[in-house]
């Protein structure tokens, strides 16, 4: 909000999901306020849900300054949204491969990019749920790179401008009413205890007067809009995987890595078994069974899991309530009223190497979805995030498995030990608030679907 709000020129946003929730239209009334000002604003979103139930901010595009694309349409939508099920079924092979990129640009001078959507449980506004998550603030020579891979996506034949898509065009009585939508969301939720104290100075003063800045090399990585044609070797174009995948190559001795859905495949399992020959430690932090919002792509989990374990990573699955605080800072509450769950994708290599972005270490992200990210070189922000991971990764704030003692056929079956009430204790069952979640689970990982999650 505070780079919308000083924007002068431009601002470029780049979203798998905005949700119209109390901090989506937070956000959205001071874009459209900066383009009231002059400030052009284009915004570029997948069409996961075909903005589903936000489909009110279509109505920012009747404003002159606003433009939205949609990237990678269904056909389906409106009247016609009940047959995008059937249309998937049809077109899986293109409409399989999302934009999964995270990405705000203010006046190519400044940006924000991570793991957050945007949306109430992706900023500790939810009352049902918070995801945990890493963003960085960019400034300097990298953020033409990643306004020039803004441009890239804006400029793809996949990017359909959104009233090509709608029977009835936004037009300025729309956005009239959803100006008055966003200004009751202003005066009903800054008041509110689950928001951040907004009227108040926030960190990108300090930040832009450089008293918070870490100066550092860092390299953009970012799929090619048409990845799913790169895949399949039809046209030429660049793989993020691939240059993280050079970048990991080089650990020496610790690799620290959270992702909230973890489906390595055999390449991501080729790429551990590798480190762990030459001796680095790795250290995986994902979700548990009880905070993933995609059981589906837990089942797919608990096919490397065991493997994981016998090569010797040391895995991590967070809590929905966890028992400690899990970092110092004015914002973070040592007592979680919502659940929290992972959201995080982030590697830490060794201990002076960063990449942070919007991929996961999943087969969706390896090869389907689109994603973006930075592989920054700086010892002090990496040990930022070791030191979160190593505060999440306590058995008060995790599940930790392990392998047990073998069973009579000489399988070594898996326990989970945790910290409760300042005991050590094990589970021999996996954990779950929610039995239908374990059968589902269970029965989901019979399906030969992998390659999908």
């Amino acid at each position: 909000m505070e780079l919308a709000e000083r924007a002068e020129r431009s601002l470029d946003l780049q979203y798998f999901l905005i949700k119209n929730d109390a901090s989506g239209k937070l956000l959205m009334d001071t874009v459209l306020a900066a383009a009231d000002r002059g400030v052009r604003v284009r915004m570029l979103i997948d069409d996961i849900e075909d903005l589903g139930r936000n489909r009110e901010i279509t109505a920012l595009s009747a404003h002159d300054n606003i433009e939205i694309r949609i990237f990678n349409p269904f056909f389906s939508r409106g009247a016609f949204e009940k047959l995008r099920d059937a249309e998937w079924l049809l077109f899986t092979r293109r409409l399989n491969s999302r934009m999964h990129n995270k990405l705000f640009v203010a006046d190519n001078a400044a940006a924000v990019l991570g793991g957050r959507n945007i949306g109430d449980e992706y900023f500790q506004a939810s009352p049902r749920v918070e995801r945990a998550d890493f963003d960085v603030l960019v400034v300097g020579p990298a953020v033409p790179r990643l306004s020039q891979s803004f441009d890239v996506y804006w400029n793809s034949d996949l990017a359909i401008p959104v009233e090509a898509l709608l029977v009835d065009k936004p037009t300025t009585e729309a956005l009239d009413r959803y100006r008055q939508e966003l200004a009751q969301n202003r005066t009903t939720v800054l008041p509110s205890t689950k928001q951040l104290k907004l009227d108040q100075p926030g960190p990108l003063s300090e930040a832009l007067e450089g008293k918070q800045l870490t100066w550092a090399r860092a390299e953009v990585f970012y799929d090619a809009p048409e990845k799913i044609k790169v895949e399949s070797g039809e046209e030429r174009g660049h793989l993020l995987r691939d240059r993280l995948e050079d970048a990991l190559h080089g650990v020496k001795s610790e690799l620290r890595v959270a992702s909230p859905y973890l489906v390595p495949g055999e390449e991501g399992m080729k790429l551990v078994e590798g480190l762990r020959t030459r001796g680095v430690r790795v250290r995986i932090l994902t979700n548990s069974l009880e905070t993933t919002d995609m059981t589906v792509a837990h089942s797919g989990y608990r096919h490397y899991r065991q493997r994981l374990l016998e090569d010797g990573v040391e895995l991590y699955e967070a809590r929905a309530f966890p028992g400690e605080r899990v970092a110092e800072g004015e914002h973070i509450k040592s007592k979680f009223t919502s659940e929290f769950a992972m959201h995080a994708k982030v590697f830490a290599l060794d201990d002076n190497r960063l990449f942070l972005g919007s991929m996961n270490f999943d087969a969706r992200s390896l090869k389907l979805n689109t994603e973006i990210g930075l592989l920054i070189d700086s010892p002090e922000l990496t040990k930022q995030v070791n030191d979160r991971f190593d505060a999440i990764a306590q058995p008060a704030n995790c599940y930790i498995p392990v392998l047990g003692p073998p069973d009579a056929t000489g399988k070594r079956q898996l326990v989970w030990k945790t910290e409760e009430n300042g005991k050590m204790v094990e589970l021999t069952a996996e954990p779950s608030r929610d039995l239908l979640r374990g059968v589902q689970a269970e029965l989901l990982s019979l399906l030969p679907i992998d390659d999908l999650l």
